[in-house]
């Protein structure tokens, strides 16, 4: 690449060559859609040939085969490697036909052979059961973007772009998806490349006009409104436009030549000289029509152009004249003049492919897992808080998580990065500015702090984009973590969604290697949104998260800073998996060294001896808890309760991973039903202090002997902008309320009942007075430390 020259223009016979490989590709495209045999269309074809339901997107699919070809073209030119991004997903056919043209799809699923037999099969298999699906996914050889929905393509085409220098990765926008609000954010990805050490992205915008069954907006506005939003947007934009496919084939053989000249110099310049300014980095506006080649008209109405063409253009394949519309439809491409008797792509069109790993839908890039390096991590036990007793320490967690992040980015300077939606800093990740600034190639001014072009925190204040960056990243084989407000984190449920089915479908291919898990810290959380108020208090993103397949989903609560340590050492380890970690970034106490929280976090789940005074069966009450705050009013209602009743025996349960109260054979974290009911008993009323909606433990824990007796007490939807004690109160999770339901369910306190229930309500009526004259909670919530006189077993 840095030594490329622009080569001459390329020859007639060159572009009459890509035009038939086109047509093949078409040619494939369509039979996809329709043919069950027959493939070749070498008998006549009958309704026993075409497949029972047809499925499928024909009108985007001709003009991503037309890119397809013309890409091939450049990369034999100039050894490039290219990596195809196809925002418009159902355009699926189109990539599944140029895999197989260029043996890739043979390759790795051998029974789809390169003759006659393999086509049949690479028909049958095209949206029909036990094969594929209509979109590129996973099965797609090349495909690191899902398309079951639209707006993330350009976010991951950077995303897989940063950190992969020679790596130029083509992205197309269809005009629908372009008008998404994610799709439209992620023009301004433009600021974050950087040509010194990043890959390059070239956004087509393919305008074809409609879709589903409409106009698009890109579409129906002026060229130079057009050309001026996309140059407003910092691109150099260049226009290949008409629907004669000989001028437009050397309009765009021209086009890509000039810039992938314009690319090479941007980099070459960078390289040599250090990057200086944001470089206008070139796209194209592809116009064509929409079903490009299909037909003209169905039924006596326009098709080829229009919104007809969007899906399936001839749909009813038992009414009069259908059947011989697609055969008339299918001959037009020729397919004897583009396969042998064998039912091979000839050799003079298999030469337009490149070899190895330069065809796109070989790229290794594509299949990151095959790349992927470990991270260097550092021990743990360096950034560890010094817990001499169990609560006489405060720390900030997020910030210690902060000082560890830091040295993983030290040590992991090419492959690693934080993605945040401006959150870093306010989520006390403010170390890792110490290894790497924010990342900006626009302009910085004198005041900016932890602003480079080389920066490798990447932060813009959509949460789109940093989950669609990270999301490219992964997939092309790097590391990475996304700090998020925990209630904003909603705005990429969908994106969640996607990247969980891509890697639930990926984990059953054997040629797709692991990647890095998608992991994410939720903080600012929902028990300590108290100044904010109601707009930024939502713990249900985890529900959301728990609705996945069991393989691929954790959920993490680490209760202070050394369990968040030990989790976050083993998120980054781990592969295929998507990680929550939920954890606060304020003062807290701190209840565990550091080798009681590798080892309880190992677990998972576990009796807190030091906070118990059980003794083996003898249990009249269980406390158990998850998440920091919760944990924090467990231990103060478990010190009242042994405070007010001596004798009674109470056992503190703390579980890190949500994932160990669903049963073994639900989940590979489950606990099995002995272990469970020895830590919960099978007729002991248990009270839970739980961070997020009480439904979720009862929805886990639903299977289990003692479920009847297990009361949750979490989020009620409850809140406004008070203190941060009152918030809990609001949702009856803080000491008092658990104090009094625990002493309403154990049946040797029924005689002292009424007057400890008085004493919950009078504390309870305490505080409201005094926040309400004070502003802040009371002293005695305040400056509470944990004292049982119990032995210290933190150790």
């Amino acid at each position: 690449m840095d030594d490329m020259t622009v080569p001459a223009a390329a020859s007639a016979e060159t572009l009459r060559n890509m035009h038939a490989y086109w047509r093949a590709a078409n040619y494939l495209s369509v039979g996809q859609i329709y043919l069950l045999d027959n493939p070749m269309l070498r008998q006549p074809l009958t309704q026993a040939h075409v497949k029972p339901r047809l499925l499928g997107h024909w009108g985007t699919t001709p003009g991503l085969n037309f890119i397809y070809v013309h890409l091939n073209r450049v990369i034999l030119a100039h050894d490039l490697s290219v990596l195809y991004v196809t925002g418009p997903g159902h355009g699926g056919p189109g990539l599944v036909a140029n895999a197989y043209l260029e043996d890739t799809y043979s390759e790795v699923y051998p029974d789809i052979a390169q003759d006659a037999e393999g086509v049949r099969r690479l028909f049958k298999q095209f949206s029909f059961p036990g094969g594929i699906p209509s979109h590129v996914s996973a099965e797609t050889p090349g495909s690191i973007h899902e398309g079951g929905e639209l707006g993330y393509s350009l976010s991951h085409a950077f995303g897989a772009a940063f950190d992969n220098p020679d790596l130029i990765v083509a992205c197309v926008v269809g005009d629908g998806e372009a008008e998404t609000g994610a799709l439209a954010t992620s023009w301004h990805s433009n600021k974050f490349l950087n040509p010194v050490h990043d890959g390059a992205v070239l956004p087509i915008l393919h305008l074809n006009g409609y879709k589903i069954a409409g106009p698009t907006v890109l579409a129906r506005i002026p060229r130079a409104e057009l050309a001026a939003l996309m140059t407003g947007y910092g691109y150099e934009p260049f226009f290949v436009e008409g629907d004669d496919p000989d001028a437009m084939h050397r309009l765009m053989a021209d086009t890509l030549d000039l810039v992938v000249q314009r690319i090479g110099a941007i980099q070459r310049d960078a390289r040599a000289n250090g990057f200086t300014e944001r470089p206008r980095w070139p796209m194209i506006v592809l116009r064509s029509p929409k079903g490009w080649t299909g037909p003209r008209t169905v039924d006596g109405k326009p098709s080829e152009g229009t919104f007809r063409a969007h899906q399936v253009p001839i749909a009813d394949m038992h009414k009069p004249g259908h059947l011989a519309l697609l055969e008339q439809w299918m001959h037009s491409y020729a397919p004897d003049e583009l396969f042998d008797a064998d039912g091979k792509l000839i050799a003079p069109l298999r030469a337009l492919a490149p070899a190895g790993a330069r065809r796109m839908s070989a790229n290794p890039v594509a299949n990151g897992g095959a790349l992927l390096r470990d991270l260097v991590l550092p021990d743990v036990h360096e950034f560890a808080v010094d817990v001499a007793a169990p609560g006489a320490t405060l720390a900030e967690s997020t910030r210690v998580q902060g000082e560890y992040l830091r040295a993983v980015m030290q040590q992991n300077m090419s492959n690693f990065r934080i993605f945040s939606p401006d959150e870093t800093a306010s989520n006390r990740w403010a170390a890792v500015f110490e290894a790497s600034a924010r990342c900006s190639t626009a302009e910085i001014l004198p005041g900016d702090e932890d602003v480079a072009a080389d920066g490798r925190v990447m932060e813009m204040l959509s949460e789109h984009q940093c989950e669609g960056w990270l999301e490219g990243y992964l997939l092309t084989g790097r590391h990475g973590m996304f700090s998020c407000y925990e209630a904003f984190i909603h705005i990429v449920d969908s994106m969640f969604n996607q990247h969980a089915k891509w890697l639930k479908s990926a984990n059953d291919i054997a040629w797709r290697a692991p990647i890095a898990s998608l992991n994410y810290l939720l903080s600012s959380h929902v028990w300590r949104q108290d100044h904010n108020g109601a707009s930024h208090q939502d713990p249900g993103f985890i529900d959301h998260v728990l609705n996945k397949k069991a393989e691929i989903v954790r959920v993490y609560l680490p209760p202070d800073a050394n369990t968040l340590l030990a989790v976050t050492d083993h998120c980054l380890r781990s592969r295929d998996k998507i990680n929550v970690i939920v954890a606060g970034k304020h003062p807290e106490a701190q209840w565990l060294d550091i080798d009681a929280a590798i080892a309880h976090c190992r677990a998972g789940i576990g009796v807190w001896e030091w906070a118990s005074n059980d003794r083996d069966d003898d249990v009249d009450v269980v406390l158990a808890c998850a998440g920091d705050v919760p944990t924090l009013e467990a231990l103060a209602a478990v010190q009242m309760l042994r405070e007010h009743f001596p004798t009674l025996s109470v056992r503190l349960v703390n579980v890190v991973d949500l994932m160990t109260l669903q049963p073994a054979h639900v989940h590979p974290h489950g606990l099995d039903e002995a272990q469970f009911d020895t830590m919960f008993t099978t007729d002991k009323p248990v009270i839970f202090a739980y961070h997020g909606y009480p439904s979720l433990i009862h929805r886990l824990t639903y299977r289990r002997a003692n479920h009847a007796n297990i009361h949750v007490h979490g989020f009620r939807e409850e809140g406004t902008t008070t203190t941060p004690f009152d918030m809990v109160v609001l949702n009856q999770v803080d000491r008092f309320h658990l104090f009094a339901a625990a002493v309403e369910r154990v049946p040797k306190l029924q005689p002292v009942r009424q007057a400890a229930l008085q004493f919950a309500q009078d504390s309870l009526a305490a505080h409201s007075a005094y926040i309400r004259e004070h502003g802040i909670d009371m002293p005695s919530i305040l400056d509470w430390t944990w004292n049982t006189g119990a032995p210290n077993n933190a150790h």
